[in-house]
């Protein structure tokens, strides 16, 4: 197998598909938003479109990706090289404004997306694709792997009761789709109908494949995912935002560490085994392990944990693992576990973790210690109905 060639890279490198795009063009991307040859994409689109792109769009954590937790927001500001206006998508709006859009024929959109619901370019995207509807300004994706593969689904479906910036649209946690085929979802299903919707799809990407298989370079695309490991915990352990249990924020491996001050790991693993196995939970090794968090959650306090070994990622499910574990921090920790109370992610009101998981039954699963029966059937709810949806918009 070759490399991949990226929306992005085709654009720059197929003159046919930069001469469809008259007029002024912004570029909404972050920093891994890279060709194959590492070339940040802001400085190749320079070269093919000149002073016709007048204007930047940056997601969460920023256009600079140097933004580390939630509900911390960028300000907009021109970039002291490139002498153009970078206006925020995660600041004082989550929607471009209509001064913000003044002058633009086309955006294109260059995210990296590591296929889990709660992670957001995915409903930046979706908002930018509503506010251009109304302008008549098309929107291009330049498409890029799903890095977790475009077969495996897993997770409940978001139930819209529970919808917020973590979560805006009726899918499961992971979802098997890349950024354009997301959008096209959003065309077809969810309000995006009068979007004028283009996606440059990537050459030689096929859906089974892991990030390492594309060979193309991993750049982080938010701070606390620097590995392609951590992309595949993510799916489960972006749960542990919903409490007081560490994440590993403010370790080298965050999202790949879990643990909490209280927790003595060799002696709960003696728990935890016979638990896990009975639940047929396989494909990953817990090592435990005691971690120091420099910031975040227990900072300067050692944690009792486990890293997460994903050993086999066919088999591997992040997403029923991390919820198992958490029944069972929530048992063990008694009084010293916690929720975490609101605001998340500008929901004032809704218990976090319930944002996190789009339903309250989880919740009310881990506190009522039911069993994998009950777990199945929440899992279970909207998901052929999702299934056919997905097969109607698949782009490879």
């Amino acid at each position: 197998m070759g490399q991949v060639l990226t929306g992005l890279d085709r654009l720059i490198s197929e003159k046919n598909l930069s001469e469809q795009f008259k007029g002024n063009v912004a570029y909404l991307c972050h920093s891994a938003s890279v060709t194959k040859d590492l070339e940040h994409g802001l400085i190749s689109l320079k070269k093919v479109f000149g002073d016709r792109l007048i204007k930047i769009f940056g997601p969460q954590h920023g256009f600079v990706t140097d933004v580390q937790d939630n509900m911390v927001e960028s300000t907009h500001y021109t970039h002291p090289y490139f002498k153009l206006p970078i206006y925020s998508l995660y600041s004082e709006t989550r929607i471009p404004t209509d001064e913000m859009l003044e002058g633009i024929d086309h955006i294109f959109v260059d995210l990296q997306d590591v296929g889990t619901r709660i992670y957001t370019y995915i409903y930046t995207m979706t908002l930018l694709m509503e506010a251009c509807q109304k302008k008549g300004i098309e929107v291009v994706i330049l498409d890029r792997p799903n890095p977790i593969n475009g077969v495996s689904t897993e997770g409940n479906i978001l139930d819209l009761n529970f919808a917020s910036f973590v979560g805006r649209h009726p899918i499961p946690v992971r979802h098997a789709m890349t950024m354009g085929e997301i959008a096209k979802m959003h065309q077809k299903y969810w309000g995006g109908s009068d979007c004028k919707l283009s996606v440059i799809t990537m050459k030689g990407w096929e859906r089974q494949m892991s990030f390492e298989d594309t060979k193309l370079p991993w750049v982080m695309p938010s701070p606390n995912l620097p590995t392609i490991e951590a992309a595949y915990t993510f799916v489960g352990t972006v749960l542990y935002e919903g409490c007081n249990i560490s994440e590993g924020r403010g370790t080298t491996r965050s999202l790949e560490i879990i643990g909490h001050p209280k927790i003595e790991a060799f002696s709960f693993h003696e728990k935890l085994k016979p638990i896990l196995d009975k639940a047929n939970l396989k494909g990953f090794i817990l090592r435990p392990l005691v971690f120091l968090p420099t910031f975040q959650k227990h900072a300067g306090i050692p944690c009792g944990g486990y890293q997460i070994h994903v050993t086999d990622r066919k088999t591997f499910e992040p997403w029923r693992l991390c919820q198992y574990l958490l029944r069972e921090f929530y048992k063990e920790l008694g009084s010293d576990f916690k929720w975490k109370e609101p605001p998340y992610e500008y929901e004032y009101h809704k218990n976090p973790l319930d944002l996190i998981n789009g339903t309250d039954k989880l919740r009310h699963w881990v506190v009522n210690y039911q069993d994998e029966e009950a777990y199945q059937a929440i899992m279970n709810e909207n998901q052929e109905d999702f299934q056919e949806k997905r097969k109607s918009i698949l782009l490879y």
